[in-house]
């Protein structure tokens, strides 16, 4: 597995990928985001540093096309640091915002930490595509039937409900905006609902849930939601 380095700035590329092979990572690197994108294989590539101002196709428009295929970690480098743009790049589904000039012991220090967490979960994978049952502690989903169950206890949610839920199961620790959860929920991608319908969906379900003592999804505030740690009952 390598991590993908994708940024305009050669000085910028060397220092990374230096500081990120004196830490024994394999490193590719793309001198903008159109040549990131076109690198960029979600079998090979385990995280990504993403520099934010690029020609060709700037870092969030490379995060957006990156989301729509795979969960890969994102850490987005910028040479700004405003509270905003740190918020946006978490909505876009980065995972982690570095603001240049930054330290690469703790550029190195914040791969590790993601890397760490990808391992606690698996490696960071996906079930199959085909899988048909997962399993997040005591929160169980069935595709085949749309059930769900909290333990013993059967849980009613709607075919939207469902799927909303099914898609967060499937990276259980990332956080996911609300325009993600709107492709996780409707089947056709050129659904656009507002806001406020996704919150809808998310309270309704936390409302099932809670009928029982469960609460699965938690949220981030000013990013989004995400599962709740698993507790095996």
């Amino acid at each position: 597995m390598k991590i993908l380095i994708v940024d305009d700035d050669p000085h910028i590329r060397d220092v990374v990928r230096f500081a990120l092979e004196q830490a024994n990572f394999d490193v590719d690197e793309a001198a903008d985001g159109k040549q990131g994108l076109d690198l960029f294989d979600p079998a090979v590539h385990q995280l990504i540093v993403l520099d934010v101002m690029m020609p060709e196709m700037d870092g969030t428009e490379v995060c957006r096309k990156i989301r729509a295929e795979a969960a890969t970690p994102i850490i987005f480098l910028s040479s700004r640091d405003d509270e905003i743009d740190k918020v946006l790049g978490l909505e876009l589904g980065a995972d982690d915002y570095i603001a240049k000039p930054f330290s690469p012991r703790e550029l190195v220090a914040r791969v590790k930490a993601m890397m760490r967490r990808l391992e606690l979960d698996g490696g960071g994978k996906a079930p199959a595509d085909d899988a048909e049952i997962m399993e997040h502690g005591e929160l169980k989903l069935d595709r085949t039937s749309f059930e769900a169950f909290w333990g013993d206890h059967a849980i009613e949610l709607t075919k939207t409900e469902f799927m909303m839920v099914w898609g967060m199961m499937r990276y259980p620790t990332k956080v996911y905006s609300r325009e993600a959860l709107m492709r996780l929920a409707y089947d056709d991608h050129n659904v656009v609902v507002s806001d406020r319908t996704i919150d809808s969906h998310v309270r309704h379900i936390r409302k099932k849930f809670e009928a029982i003592d469960a609460a699965p999804i938690e949220t981030v505030h000013g990013v989004g939601y995400r599962l709740a740690k698993a507790v095996d009952g």
